[in-house]
């Protein structure tokens, strides 16, 4: 859950790098979340099966955004990459497999571009 709380702290920073526990933490959490409420929404009365999204889960999911980007961002400058990657998310299908490889990477090691290795491992 520390994971997820420190990508809330830094919603909005989009320099550093970060490791993929935080990432993929991040993401687990966020899945986890959004199927809870959804079912809240299901329950209340709030989803709307014809949109698929809920009241809650898609003002959660609309609050998520900017965390998710600032975090993706920092995943690829982990990997040496820069944030405009996150771009080729836009092409369909290609675009999230390449995301998803660029995600999985491990670490570039030592220092790069972005600042020091987050596992404080030197080259």
């Amino acid at each position: 859950m520390n994971w997820y709380v420190d990508v809330l702290r830094k919603y909005a920073v989009f320099s550093g790098r970060a490791r993929r526990k935080e990432y993929w933490f991040f993401v687990l959490f966020n899945l986890l979340i959004v199927a809870g409420l959804t079912l809240v929404d299901a329950f209340v009365g709030t989803y709307d099966p014809v949109r698929e999204v809920g009241l809650l889960s898609g003002l959660y999911g609309i609050g998520m955004i900017l965390p998710s980007l600032a975090v993706g961002a920092r995943r690829l400058h982990d990997s040496g990459r820069t944030a405009w990657w996150l771009l080729i998310g836009l092409v369909p299908i290609i675009g999230a497999i390449v995301l998803l490889i660029f995600f999985i990477l491990d670490s570039q090691m030592g220092d790069n571009e972005y600042g020091p290795n987050p596992k404080g491992l030197a080259a």
